[in-house]
């Protein structure tokens, strides 16, 4: 595995870039290591995540906004406060219903979101 180093230590929103990364969302790596990774992810109504998996196991907490959420088989409609939680290699995505941010967390870094 390719190592990224890390972020700094304190690292502010207001200085770090926003990647587009479909219609409706975009994302912003706050901090980081090989190990470890933050993202900020925005979504406006009607925005996809797409159906995906990875081997990175994953917490997601909603911030705000409203997302309609499939984890493997279930789905369930998740709001501001509330998380959950993707083993690795399990099929994965969301749809938001209301504009929102969400806090992903990936164990070990997304390398593909380093490219």
């Amino acid at each position: 595995m390719k190592s990224f180093g890390s972020s700094k230590e304190f690292n502010f929103g207001k200085d770090i870039q926003w990647d587009e990364v479909g219609d409706g969302v975009r994302r912003q790596i706050m901090a980081y290591d090989d190990t470890i990774m933050l993202v900020n992810v925005e979504f406006k109504k009607g925005g996809i995540g797409q159906m995906h998996k990875h081997y990175h196991a994953q917490v997601t907490q909603v911030i705000s906004g409203s997302f309609k959420v499939t984890i493997g088989d279930e789905t369930k409609i998740l709001n501001g406060g509330d998380a959950f939680y993707i083993p690795p290699n399990v099929l994965h995505g969301a749809i938001c219903l209301e504009d929102g941010i969400l806090i992903d967390v990936f164990s070990p870094i997304r390398e593909d979101f380093m490219e």
